[in-house]
């Protein structure tokens, strides 16, 4: 029997692709803590999914306690928090903030934020109004600072 010089690279071709998407598709699970109200939280969710993370959704009324037990500064606070490895994130923070985040590693107790709601952030989108410019800033390490900027869920 004579093996066929193509099939056996489209094989391995096949193999290498199944193996390396498997490995690049794996993300880090997003645990979400959320007042059960709010509705934008939702939406944020649905954006962080929808980048292929798995989530977990913990519905707390005691976002305050939870926000000054995590130590999240009262300057970047806003309307949930989440834990992606060990890192926090808070608020509407667009999924490529987060991946470039877990790509490069910084040292800190903290992570990354977008206080406030501006309009546009992903779960904060309002047909008919134009996106708000916003920061991602990076917090844990002294002041908080500018990480990424965005318009809407375009980065610029």
């Amino acid at each position: 029997m004579q093996i066929d010089r193509r099939a056996v690279l489209v094989a391995i071709g096949a193999a290498v692709a199944i193996g390396g998407r498997g490995r690049a598709e794996d993300k880090p699970l997003v645990t979400v803590y959320k007042d059960p109200s709010c509705d934008c939280c939702d939406a944020w969710i649905g954006h962080i999914e929808g980048a292929g993370f798995p989530t977990k959704v913990v519905q707390t009324a005691g976002m305050s306690e939870l926000k000054f037990n995590l130590r999240v500064p009262y300057t970047v606070r806003a309307c949930h928090t989440a834990i992606v490895a060990d890192y926090l994130v808070e608020g509407h923070v667009p999924a490529e903030a987060i991946v470039r985040l877990l790509a490069e590693k910084p040292v800190l107790k903290g992570g990354l934020a977008v206080p406030g709601m501006p309009v546009g952030s992903p779960g904060m989108e309002m047909p008919g109004t134009a996106p708000e410019e916003y920061d991602v800033l990076l917090f844990g390490d002294g002041e908080p600072r500018r990480f990424m900027r965005f318009r809407g869920g375009e980065r610029i």
